[in-house]
């Protein structure tokens, strides 16, 4: 499977933050509304909003207005797009290990 490098930089970028991934956590118990999100963080609702901007941009986040309210949705497959880019990659280190632990073993 072919990734693209950009939607990967921005999928990487927005689980940089801690919060961000908290954020995501909370998600993959179920939708909800952006004050729901913000109330264990000590930041602003501005804050949440900005960190939610992220989210969206990675396509980590949808956010659906409700009347007065946004309701925010978790969308995994930017993470399982990213797990499948890290997975080849271990992969590779895990044959370059085998092989030098065989060269070695045999010296």
């Amino acid at each position: 499977m072919v990734t693209n490098t950009h939607n990967l930089d921005l999928t990487f970028g927005a689980l940089s933050d801690p919060t961000r991934r908290a954020i995501l956590e909370r998600l993959s118990e179920g939708e909800a509304t952006v004050n729901e999100l913000a109330q264990p963080f000590d930041i602003s609702r501005p804050a949440i909003s900005k960190h939610l901007r992220v989210l969206e941009r990675a396509g980590l986040v949808t956010r659906t207005p409700d009347g007065r309210v946004s309701r925010c949705e978790l969308n995994a497959q930017p993470m399982r797009e990213a797990t499948e880019w890290v997975s080849r990659y271990r992969r590779f280190w895990e044959q370059q290990l085998d092989s030098l632990e065989r060269y070695l073993d045999q010296k």
